[in-house]
């Protein structure tokens, strides 16, 4: 039996994952966590086979949680959930240890092989990534931009790029003003911009997010 823990901040999407895998024979929803901090307690209180982790959670971000738990337990597989495009986060979670990455567009089935796969000790990701993650093997340049920014610089960038003020984003990841202007102020200077509308620019051109969703 695959002991599985479900974090995520949105009650309908926990209820959602155990509602999939309720007839799952070898699959059980061991317990449910709405944020990070409360996702760690968990662990460390109660053994699971799988976390299936939301990358992006109010407060610290899912990365960042994924990056304490695979330090404290190296071999607990986490799979991470994420409304974000493979594009965006995927590379950064299998960086920080995830075992495999996938949409909350994935179909069911792809859902409970990838829980499968990952249990077992190995990754899971899908086709395009897979093509894209050799061809960044494969290709010998210069890391863009992006890739220099930290965790939380590349949060803060993407949602500056998909047009949200400064106030916005400290909401959505319970941030102050102040905290959110400073991330922006590093973001800038890290990518030699000065406007926020050349980030938006950046992040289209590297399809980083989808313009037809923007603004």
């Amino acid at each position: 039996m695959i002991r599985i823990l479900v974090a995520d901040d949105h009650a309908i999407v926990r209820e959602g994952l155990k509602q999939i895998l309720a007839d799952v024979k070898d699959m059980a929803v061991r317990d449910e966590a709405a944020g990070g901090a409360e996702a760690l307690a968990k662990i460390r209180e109660n053994e699971f086979d799988v976390v299936l982790l939301d990358i992006s959670m109010p407060g610290r971000s899912g990365l960042e949680i994924l990056k304490e738990i695979k330090a404290e337990h190296p071999k607990l597989p986490v799979l991470i959930l994420s409304m974000h495009a493979e594009e965006q986060y995927a590379v950064r979670a299998l960086r920080a240890g995830a075992s495999g990455y996938l949409t909350k567009a994935s179909a069911p089935d792809e859902l409970i092989g990838a829980i499968r796969k990952v249990s077992c000790g190995r990754k899971y990701v899908s086709a395009s990534l897979a093509e894209k993650l050799a061809f960044e093997l494969d290709v010998d340049t210069r890391k863009p931009p992006h890739e220099i920014l930290s965790d939380r610089e590349y949060q803060v960038m993407l949602s500056i790029a998909s047009g949200k003020s400064v106030k916005e984003i400290a909401d959505e990841l319970c941030l102050s003003v102040k905290t959110i202007s400073t991330y922006r102020a590093r973001v800038m200077e890290k990518m030699n911009m000065k406007k926020n509308a050349e980030l938006t620019l950046y992040a289209i051109q590297n399809r980083l997010i989808d313009c037809s969703t923007t603004f």
